[in-house]
């Protein structure tokens, strides 16, 4: 059963019309956050996966190759120190 009063209707279609005006405005303001987030990463220089790894790996590496130093270097210290 529908109401006749045009006060409702009008009514009705008022705020339908706001529901509508309200969630195109949501999805503008969503994009243009979205857009502006892409124009700020853009402008980043990131690197990528595997430039990350190697250079991970080379310092794992470096750090390998220092402690073996080390290790040389205090043994020569100590047959320095014994002479």
């Amino acid at each position: 059963m529908q109401s006749q009063n045009p006060m409702i209707s009008d009514f009705v279609k008022m705020m339908n019309s706001a529901a509508g005006t309200f969630a195109g405005m949501t999805r503008e303001a969503r994009e243009s956050a979205r857009e502006r987030v892409k124009e700020a990463v853009g402008g980043m220089e990131f690197v990528s996966r595997e430039e990350f790894d190697a250079v991970k790996d080379m310092a794992a590496k470096a750090r390998e190759e220092n402690d073996a130093l080390s290790a040389r270097l205090d043994a020569l210290e100590k047959k320095l120190s014994k002479s």
